[in-house]
């Protein structure tokens, strides 16, 4: 009689797959993963070319990743920018090893992409914000391969997001791209779930899958638990077939092992576990899985509080967008740690990724700094579509989830942003046609992660199909004044219980100041609150107001005023924590930037920034009101009241070296917490000194220099240029509105268009203040950065009425 395994139980089947697997690990040793990063040595050809283009690739440009082709014309002076292909190409040595399978990672390309290896299709993907991975091992070859990858971000409203949503969608290899190596034999899709968790003790359970599909009976998997310490607090050992954890298809499910004393992770304390997870079969280690845990429960109570851990948590958050002054969405991992560096140390705790999934960097950030997350579908605006449009929309969310469920920061899986808003087809603003298919979204996602809420921003209609809900608030900014704030809260907080308010604020231009900032009492309807679809013909502050950098401080002083104090307030985020570059803003006072950034778009705090870190902030500091005001006017005798922004104790002010007296810190007291002095400034120079204090100690001081003069201005006459080095072949050139004696016009905000003859080159297309060709003059003022490591160059600055000033700067020797 023949053998046959097909004649013996699952079982037997099991032990003889776990021999041969044995027999071969024996041959060849321990093969475990390896990963490479994959960025360097590229090259780029802007060709929207189907084919691989016949141009040789020694003409192509070199490049390193992350790369986007809209690094410099999303926020140039021409309106539009590029929607196409383009072809990246890597030659890379290779050495096969038939232990092994090869494949390649891409954190994200936007927003298509197809693969080719040697000359045959490999992979792709459809949708960008999501990494994906290509098979190589077929078409790899020993020596040298040739890896070719098309991306495009060309106009398809199959695709989210909406080509009508209020920002870039860059074109290009945006994140890192990796080499995977992978034993015959691995884990996958290893997930971790706390069936108990509380103070006192936690219950870990791990479950995953085998790459092969098949069960196997001698293979163990050994999963070593280690506190926030690095200390190891748990071992366990499983023996797959004998303990019957094993399934055909190669997944398990490890039972759960218990926890005393768990650290909980918090944003006053991100503690993280890390759990090795490994795969031994005859006495050999095949792979080797690191996660980081994070061990918390949360939920909204019946009066509508975030809970965190059984503790009510008030969220205080921010908005992120994926791009930075120079970069696009190209960013390294250095500036997006930075980003949540700084949005921690102003003292968040609370971060929505508007208006998609970003850079795996921004979450393990957010994980370890201890930043809550609102993690949020890329369905904005744009309605809903056909059936591929879903298709994709779909797959999109379930790839999101699936990447990013191991994370503990996030606690919010959004569904989409003014979903219904400017639909993309006919008769796709249909709430009968939104709420089927949110409701199908909201059933996937709870399906793929049971343990985190559904939200949802500003499409009412679907408010009760999601556990989260965000109205649309702009008081003071889209409509009605921002001392409209807590009404508006309490309207909305009775139709919606568990509520969110995400995104509020509105722009500043950086410099802009007055004396008599507007409040919109008087201008504006203050019975309107909510932002409306149609913001054309609606009188509001976003386009009545001034753009100062006085009211924003204002508006925000009064928000943070009110929702630190309204009962059982879950939370808002501001939107948005640095400026960003959208192509629907042409006219705006950077061209092509949102600026309702608390930085500017090089990550430059604005006077704003300083208000939400004195509220938020426990790191001792103070800031005089404004840094960027350095030239003011008034008549003699007018007094005029500083404020300075702290969260010392006491704060103490001088005046050209006299002390003004001190004063306490009264969180809420509007405006600056209570920290405002009157002051009679002199004609000419005045120094202003602020000195904080904890207890008796001096904790942190603040000085400004600035020159006031009691005449005002007359007429514009004509644009001043001046001139000095920054740094080594850099120079700052200011364009000055003046007079006809020649005293800056403060109230002067028209636009001055830059430009430069001779050597060196202009700062253009960063979309900051001094990075900037065309920009609107900040009381009577706007800079430009010029390059000028050699030689002399002629800056000239006009606009509609002034022509022709000019400035010769020469390079230093």
């Amino acid at each position: 009689m023949i053998w046959n395994p097909m004649n013996y139980p699952q079982q037997w089947k099991a032990i003889v797959l776990v021999h041969v697997l044995c027999f071969f690990l024996l041959i060849h040793g321990k093969a475990q993963r390896t990963t490479q990063l994959f960025n360097d040595g590229w090259k780029y050809l802007e060709d929207s070319s189907r084919d691989f283009p016949e141009i040789a690739v020694d003409e192509w440009k070199e490049i390193n990743l992350p790369h986007t082709w809209n690094q410099w014309d999303a926020t140039d002076n021409s309106p539009g920018y590029r929607r196409d292909a383009g072809w990246y190409y890597k030659e890379f040595s290779y050495l096969k090893d038939p232990a092994k399978s090869v494949r390649l990672y891409l954190e994200g390309a936007n927003m298509e992409s197809e693969v080719f290896l040697n000359g045959e299709r490999v992979g792709g993907h459809i949708g960008g914000y999501v990494g994906f991975e290509v098979q190589l091992t077929e078409q790899v070859i020993d020596g040298i391969n040739k890896l070719a990858i098309r991306v495009s971000n060309a106009y398809n409203p199959n695709l989210i997001p909406s080509q009508k949503a209020d920002f870039f969608l860059y074109g290009g290899i945006t994140r890192d791209v990796w080499l995977i190596e992978y034993p015959q034999v691995y884990l996958e899709d290893i997930v971790w779930t706390t069936p108990v968790l509380n103070e006192e003790e936690a219950t870990i359970q791990f479950s995953g899958g085998l790459s092969v599909s098949r069960s196997l009976v001698e293979p163990e998997i050994v999963v070593e638990l280690l506190s926030p310490d690095e200390e190891v607090v748990a071992k366990n050992r499983f023996e797959l077939l004998r303990e019957e954890l094993v399934e055909k298809d190669g997944s398990f499910i490890l039972p759960s092992f218990p926890l005393n004393n768990p650290a909980l992770w918090s944003p006053e304390a991100p503690n993280l576990y890390t759990a090795r997870i490994s795969l031994i079969a005859g006495g050999k280690e095949l792979d080797i899985q690191e996660e980081r845990l994070g061990l918390r429960w949360f939920s909204f109570n019946t009066s509508g509080a975030f809970m965190l851990n059984g503790q009510k948590l008030l969220l205080r958050g921010t908005h992120r967008h994926e791009e930075h002054a120079g970069y696009g969405a190209a960013m390294p991992d250095s500036l997006h740690r930075r980003d949540m560096e700084l949005i921690k140390e102003m003292g968040a705790n609370f971060v929505r990724l508007g208006h998609y999934p970003q850079d795996p960097e921004v979450y393990r950030a957010c994980d370890e700094l201890g930043l809550i997350v609102w993690d949020e579908l890329p369905w904005c605006r744009g309605g809903i579509g056909g059936e591929e449009w879903r298709a994709n929309t779909r797959r999109l969310l379930q790839e999101q989830i699936l990447q990013n469920r191991h994370h503990p920061s996030i606690c919010f899986w959004s569904l989409g942003n003014e979903i219904y808003w400017l639909p993309d087809f006919p008769g796709g603003g249909s709430p009968e046609k939104l709420n089927r298919f949110l409701k199908e979204l909201n059933e996937l996602a709870h399906k793929l992660d049971p343990s985190r809420l559904t939200a949802l921003r500003k499409y009412y209609d679907g408010a009760d199909l999601v556990d989260v809900f965000s109205p649309s608030i702009w008081a003071g900014w889209y409509a009605g004044v921002y001392t409209n704030y807590e009404s508006a809260l309490e309207r909305e907080r009775k139709k919606y219980p568990n509520m969110l308010h995400m995104e509020y604020g509105g722009s500043s231009h950086v410099g802009r100041h007055t004396e008599t900032p507007v409040t919109g009492d008087g201008l504006l309807s203050e019975e309107e609150w909510a932002e409306v679809a149609n913001q054309v013909s609606v009188k509001n502050i976003a386009k009545e107001g001034d753009w100062t950098e006085n009211y924003i401080v204002d508006l925000f002083d009064w928000h943070l005023s009110v929702s630190e104090a309204f009962p059982d307030f879950a939370g808002n985020a501001q939107w948005a924590f640095k400026d960003f570059g959208t192509p629907l803003r042409p006219e705006n006072a950077i061209p092509y930037v949102n600026q309702k950034g608390l930085l500017d778009r090089a990550g430059n705090p604005k006077d704003s920034y300083y208000v939400f870190k004195s509220y938020w902030s426990e790191e001792p500091f103070v800031y005089i009101e404004s840094h960027t005001w350095t030239e003011r006017a008034g008549p003699e005798g007018k007094i005029r009241e500083v404020s300075v922004y702290s969260n010392c104790p006491e704060v103490e002010l001088f005046h050209n070296g006299a002390s003004l007296g001190k004063r306490a810190l009264e969180k809420g007291n509007f405006p600056a917490h209570n920290l405002r002095w009157q002051v009679g400034f002199s004609e000419g120079t005045n120094d202003l000194l602020a000195v904080g204090y904890v207890g008796e100690e001096v904790s942190f001081t603040d000085s400004l220099r600035l020159s006031y003069r009691y005449q005002p201005a007359g007429k514009p006459h004509h644009i001043s240029l001046q001139a000095r080095p920054v740094e080594k072949g850099k120079f700052l050139v200011e364009a000055t509105m003046v007079d006809q004696e020649g005293n800056r016009v403060l109230t002067y905000e028209d636009r001055v268009y830059f430009s430069l003859n001779g050597q060196g080159q202009l700062v253009v297309n960063y979309g900051t203040p001094t990075g900037s060709q065309v920009i609107e003059m900040a009381n009577g003022r706007a800079s430009i950065e010029v390059f000028l490591p050699e030689g002399k160059a002629v800056i000239e600055a006009r606009n509609q009425d002034f022509k022709g000033s000019y400035l010769t700067i020469a390079a230093e020797n």
